[in-house]
């Protein structure tokens, strides 16, 4: 039973940016609120410096993700999902205020989600066989194709679906070798900050992921056109919006996914297939002679 004399203690939601939780540098923050309106947390609001030390620390963190194998990153995407079984509770009671569910659904949500995040880890070494492989050619050659992670990716988090949703669209991203930049969703940020809290205390290195909260338009705006941003998932913006960052993501030809007018809304309850997988890969082919086998003139 909690003491009536005890004073609460109020969680403060920070940024996660390299392995570190900073404030943003502009000091702003927003009143995020339940589904009834009622207060729950203030969360901050990421300026462009903000959104720029994010890529900073994202491209500095790819090398040694993209570069561990695929093995060691199944292990590190189920250590997280360890994690977040460990802390379900606090998603479901996040989840509940957010989306304005039952704490019965919230729990079936948390626990789809978290079931996604292991599913996506059992993907980590199987991708390449599936879109990789030895390729015919006319010519004494070996001609092999593999896939590669096209490296800093942008993604907009749902602006619905705060949990569900975000590990919908940041597993399959991480999953393939790539590092993330996530914008949460506007109006519901705080699972998204929290899931940034699991992402320190599991193995995944910093910088692999980090979590900006804010005005979406205005944090993805400088995202959208900055140099060394590799690719953005646009699920979480809406159609104006989208358009827009289309329009600045060609600048330096970044890959765009965008969703499908068959996908309006996103069922994020569904099989997610490997779309989400393959969308961030870039195909690496390389050419090798074969050789002679004895005086039979046979080739391997």
């Amino acid at each position: 039973m909690s003491d009536p004399n005890r004073l609460s203690v109020f969680k403060t939601y920070k940024l996660y940016v390299g392995g570190k939780f900073p404030r943003s540098e502009s000091g702003r923050v927003y009143e995020v609120s339940d589904s009834k309106g009622n207060w729950l947390a203030n969360a901050p609001q990421s300026s462009r410096k903000d959104a720029r030390d994010a890529v900073v620390a994202a491209r500095k963190a790819f090398g040694g993700w993209s570069g561990a194998t695929a093995y060691n990153r199944g292990q590190v995407l189920y250590r997280i999902a360890e994690m977040l079984e460990g802390r379900r509770d606090q998603f479901v009671r996040e989840v509940a205020d957010a989306e304005g569910l039952s704490k019965s659904k919230a729990a079936a949500v948390v626990d789809a989600a978290i079931d996604r995040w292991v599913w996506y880890a059992g993907w980590t070494d199987k991708i390449a066989q599936v879109v990789g492989g030895a390729n015919p050619v006319a010519g004494p050659f070996f001609n092999l194709s593999t896939p590669e992670p096209t490296g800093v990716v942008t993604v907009l988090a749902p602006q619905d679906s705060s949990f569900l949703g975000l590990i919908s669209v940041v597993a399959p991203v991480i999953a393939t070798g790539n590092t993330a930049v996530v914008i949460a969703s506007e109006k519901s940020p705080l699972p998204a900050l929290s899931l940034g809290e699991v992402l320190a205390t599991s193995d995944l290195p910093g910088g692999v992921v980090n979590v900006l909260s804010g005005r979406t338009a205005e944090i993805a705006a400088p995202l959208a056109a900055h140099q060394d941003v590799n690719a953005i998932d646009l699920t979480g913006a809406d159609a104006e919006l989208a358009r827009d960052l289309e329009v600045a993501a060609a600048d330096n030809l970044k890959r765009v996914l965008r969703r499908r007018p068959e996908d309006q809304p996103v069922d994020f309850t569904a099989d997610p297939g490997t779309r989400r997988l393959t969308a961030f890969l870039e195909t690496k082919t390389v050419w090798h002679p074969t050789g002679a086998l004895g005086v039979s003139g046979s080739s391997y």
